[in-house]
């Protein structure tokens, strides 16, 4: 069942497709249920279709209540939580744009915010209210904020019906900011009737979603996975699927495990960051629990190496599940995807993707080639612009190579005509002349039974040009010495060639990462060559890791 609600309306001269908001229009009753599993496994409740809809009427009419109307700005700070969901939905049905917020609002203006106390994420307390304040405060001259508790009374007093506005299929749904895991974050605009349907339809799809199954997606909403896979399209397929407030290591490092038997999830949609966490703690963790309800397994967020996906296919799914690993990106939604198991091999492309590969000079590749990885044409769900800045869109996306959409990524064509993402443009070095893929060198390294993740970025040489530095983080109980050093780089020789050799090995007991897990990698680069000014550090989980690592910096070679 699709609740994408349209008609075909005329405007002058013009064909518009509208659209109703949000995704469930009064009176719309399921029987399907999701699951609401907290931050300790005794917190846990199934929310009905109908309840949802009531909850965001009556959230809805609070936000109206407060001023709050078609066009303007809603951030919202909250965890995950159902409130989070009601709250977007409702700035949907109201017609007003939401942009959750994990860190970085300054460019917002004429700001409504929606906040909560706090929350306990695993077991450390995390004042939300406080954090926003402050926040608000220093930002006071920028905008005119309202800012309201989203637990507090309005909401419990309001009418559960509200009739939903009518949207034009080009009006903004919401404003999404990147992770900022290259440079300063940038709002991405999407709008309304293009990002549902493309949502509704790659979730369909590429999960194979059928109304008997349980989908478990352990996004946070913050980030465009949660988006689209928790919130808009598992709800536009009327999906049962379950949304988690905690983490993967909280009480106890089977927790995941222990919630797909919970809830017979079929369906599971995570990042190779988790996965290479959960690697550390071995095979017994899983054993304890039943996960014969998995058919489908997916990851997203970065390229997985191959040896978390080998664990991932034989241990979690048993050798019996699909894996799919998909290619997007917070500006595109939709997917090169990767359908069985081959390591980064992506298959085919999603509905209407056009891929090419294209050289330094813009030229098209053809056959077996490696390059720049670029889409000849726009679709229904891509992005309309970076919020406030259209020079920005223009310049990050088109600029470089005019007439295609430009993903910063880079990737190798093999002979049958498959992709293979080798990662970010900017995570390219160049050694005596020899292009390489950090990717690949940091797949080599994972590959050692010691290694739980690598990254690797270039530091200057004076002979080389450049020279790989690199960052490794160990399994419990393992020891960093020198003869884990040279094991690594006989390593990396054996899979990729003497050139690839490691000059810098550093132990790094974490990573910088932003919320959704990526690893800022320009924060790697500037430890490597000990450069203090670090930039925008508003997306960075941790900033204590980056302490951590420059007080254990490498300063001769490995």
């Amino acid at each position: 069942m699709c609740l994408i609600c349209s008609v075909v309306c005329s405007r002058g001269q013009h064909t518009v497709l509208k659209a109703m908001n949000p995704l469930f229009p009064n009176g719309l009753i399921l029987i399907n249920v999701s699951f609401r599993e907290g931050n300790s496994p005794d917190h846990h409740q199934n929310i009905t279709y109908n309840q949802l809809l009531r909850s965001v009427c009556r959230c809805a009419n609070a936000l109206k209540l407060l001023g709050v109307k078609k066009g303007d700005r809603v951030a919202i700070y909250l965890p995950m939580i159902p409130e989070l969901v009601y709250t977007m939905l409702a700035c949907a049905r109201i017609g007003a744009v939401h942009s959750i917020v994990v860190s970085n609002f300054t460019d917002l203006i004429e700001l409504n915010m929606c906040s909560t106390d706090g929350v306990y994420r695993g077991d450390k307390l995390i004042n939300l209210k406080k954090i926003a304040s402050e926040a608000l405060e220093r930002c006071k001259e920028r905008y005119v904020p309202v800012c309201c508790s989203l637990l507090s009374e309005e909401p419990l007093f309001t009418s559960n019906e509200c009739e939903p506005e009518w949207m034009d299929s080009e009006d903004p749904l919401f404003i999404l900011y990147t992770s900022g895991s290259t440079g300063k974050p940038k709002g991405v605009l999407h709008t309304v009737t293009g990002y549902m349907l493309y949502t509704s339809l790659t979730f369909k799809y590429v999960f194979d979603y059928h109304h008997d199954d349980v989908y478990w997606c352990t996004a946070d909403i913050g980030w465009i996975t949660g988006h689209s896979y928790i919130t808009y399209g598992p709800l536009a397929n009327g999906a049962t699927s379950v949304l988690f407030e905690g983490v993967p290591v909280y009480p106890h490092v089977g927790r995941l495990w222990e919630i797909i038997e919970k809830y017979g999830v079929s369906k599971f949609y995570t990042a190779p960051t988790a996965i290479r966490l959960l690697m550390k703690y071995g095979r017994e963790p899983l054993q304890r629990y039943d996960l014969s309800s998995l058919r489908v397994l997916g990851t997203v967020g970065e390229p997985i190496n191959p040896e978390a996906w080998l664990w991932y296919y034989e241990v979690v799914g048993q050798q019996r599940c699909l894996v799919i690993d998909t290619f997007w990106q917070t500006e595109t939604v939709k997917h090169l995807q990767l359908s069985k198991p081959n390591k980064n091999k992506v298959t085919c492309p999603f509905f209407g993707v056009q891929p090419a590969v294209l050289n330094e000079h813009g030229e098209e590749l053809e056959g077996e080639a490696e390059g720049y990885l670029v889409f000849r044409k726009p679709w229904p769900g891509i992005m309309r612009g970076v919020y406030g800045n259209q020079e920005r869109f223009e310049s990050t996306y088109f600029r470089k190579f005019p007439g295609f959409y430009v993903t910063g990524d880079g990737c190798r064509r093999d002979k049958d005509g498959y992709y293979w993402i080798t990662g970010r443009i900017d995570d390219m070095l160049n050694v005596s002349g020899h292009l390489l893929s950090t990717a690949e060198v940091e797949a080599a390294l994972t590959e050692h039974p010691s290694v739980a993740e690598a990254a690797v970025v270039s530091r200057p040489h004076a002979v080389k040009g450049e020279c790989l530095y690199c960052f490794v983080t160990l399994k419990d109980h393992k020891e960093f010495n020198r003869t884990l050093m040279e094991e690594l780089k006989r390593k990396v020789r054996e899979k990729i060639g003497p050139i690839a050799t490691p000059d810098f090995i550093q132990n790094a007991p974490g990573l910088p990462k932003t919320r959704s897990g990526k690893i800022m990698r320009r924060v790697l680069r500037q430890i490597a060559r000990n450069e203090k000014d670090l930039g925008d550090l508003s997306t960075l989980a941790d900033p204590k890791v980056v302490e951590v690592l420059f007080s254990q910096r490498c300063e001769a070679a490995a």
